[in-house]
């Protein structure tokens, strides 16, 4: 039905067609990735396996709506409704990864896109991240991206992007 009306949308040249179609545009993609997690193969790994697991779905919520807050893996248990035992052989085998080191990962995402694009400075960027000091954040965001933020920041690693 979104098809049909994109290409309806399509024909028309109404104020607000082009807001329309932008926005279908975008639920339709979100359409085509829901099917695609809900329709994965059994013993498929990745992202899209991940959040179609009911225990690692609801650790990756978490962390993805709180990203600054200090997670324990007693913490993403406690949410995710598991063992932390549980939860670390989930993630492992979903995403080959520790779930400490998928929320590592994220932060440096999220402070390698802010400091990329932004002129925040690195203090701000790692405080808003979950870090409560500058040089903890450093040593963090080399161990991940290979550089320093500074050097992220000057252009070094433009044709980079964090490990997760």
């Amino acid at each position: 039905s979104t098809v049909r009306q994109i290409l309806a949308l399509a024909d028309t040249a109404t104020p607000g067609t082009e807001l329309m179609l932008g926005r279908l545009m975008e639920l339709l993609f979100v359409e085509v990735l829901r099917r695609y997690a809900e329709n994965l193969p059994a013993g498929t790994k990745g992202w899209f396996a991940a959040i179609g697991d009911p225990i690692v779905s609801r650790a990756l919520q978490s962390v993805h709506g709180d990203p600054s807050r200090r997670w324990t893996v007693d913490d993403l248990a406690r949410v995710a409704g598991a063992s932390r035992t549980v939860l670390a052989e989930r993630f492992n085998a979903l995403l080959g990864q520790a779930p400490i080191e998928y929320v590592t990962g994220w932060r440096m995402q999220l402070a390698a896109e802010r400091i990329r694009n932004s002129g925040d400075s690195l203090a701000a960027i790692a405080a808003d991240i979950g870090y409560e000091s500058e040089a903890a954040f450093n040593r963090a965001f080399k161990r991940v991206t290979g550089v320093t933020p500074g050097r992220w920041r000057d252009g070094v690693a433009s044709n980079s992007s964090p490990q997760t």
